[in-house]
């Protein structure tokens, strides 16, 4: 029961802190694995999936209200990343770790750096019109980011907002919202996969996705009522964080 009320408290930080700026497996994830050691690695994943999906459900239920999203954009890119978050976690065994960690923390020192340095980077929402261009490099987007997240996962969410500021003239309250879309695509996808291999403790999913989506439901409420500047600094402290996670893990692996 302890170890119940443990993760849930866990799942609420990690909703919330992944409804704003994305990042909530890093919460989540080590927090099962600490917290129920001797459970299988693939039952913990599950698990997380389950919470997750239920979280983000919810805050995009809780965005819809507040932003207007482009779903013409939106959900091309989620398609692709539902897709490919399969071909990602087939090829999971075929790429070595030692490869794909040294290269996403560069990648996410240059995102801190540039967001850090940039300082109107996703202050205004003045989206570019949206064409087919537009809608191919969203299939783009989406499809590379749900192939990373099948593959390895950590700063699914905030490598989406990044790239939709970046590309299509977001804000970061927009960004986030639409970062969600897509990201609730390669949850139902990772679950299609670990629910009918039974790979989800119930027991454990079902109370930490109740507490997952009240943090999602305040993390939207923040972001949607302290605005852009809140969610860009909860950005960066969010990189900084996977930063030091990612160079931990390296340090570990050297």
């Amino acid at each position: 029961m302890v170890d119940i009320v443990i993760l849930c408290v866990f799942a609420f930080s990690a909703g919330l802190i992944d409804a704003a700026v994305g990042g909530g497996g890093l919460i989540q994830i080590p927090a099962l694995f600490n917290v129920l050691p001797t459970a299988q690695p693939a039952a913990l994943l599950g698990t997380n999936k389950f919470a997750a999906a239920c979280g983000t459900a919810f805050a995009i239920r809780s965005f819809v209200r507040k932003v207007v999203i482009n779903w013409n954009l939106v959900i091309p890119a989620a398609c692709a990343a539902f897709v490919m978050a399969f071909c990602g976690a087939a090829t999971v065994s075929s790429v070595p770790q030692s490869v794909i960690r040294p290269a996403v923390l560069v990648l996410i020192v240059l995102m801190a750096i540039y967001t850090f340095w940039k300082k109107d980077f996703g202050a205004l929402h003045k989206p570019i019109r949206i064409g087919t261009r537009e809608k191919l490099l969203a299939i783009v987007i989406g499809g590379a980011i749900g192939f990373y997240d099948g593959l390895f996962g950590p700063g699914t969410g905030s490598l989406l907002i990044f790239l939709f500021i970046h590309c299509f003239a977001f804000d970061f309250l927009h960004a986030s919202a639409s970062a969600k879309v897509v990201n609730i695509a390669t949850n139902v996808a990772a679950l299609i996969f670990f629910i009918p291999t039974g790979n989800v403790l119930y027991l454990v999913a079902i109370p930490m996705a109740v507490f997952n989506i009240l943090g999602a439901l305040t993390g939207t409420w923040l972001a949607a009522h302290k605005g852009v500047p809140f969610v860009r600094a909860l950005f960066l402290v969010l990189l900084v964080i996977l930063i030091s996670k990612l160079s931990y893990d390296l340090i570990l692996l050297t």
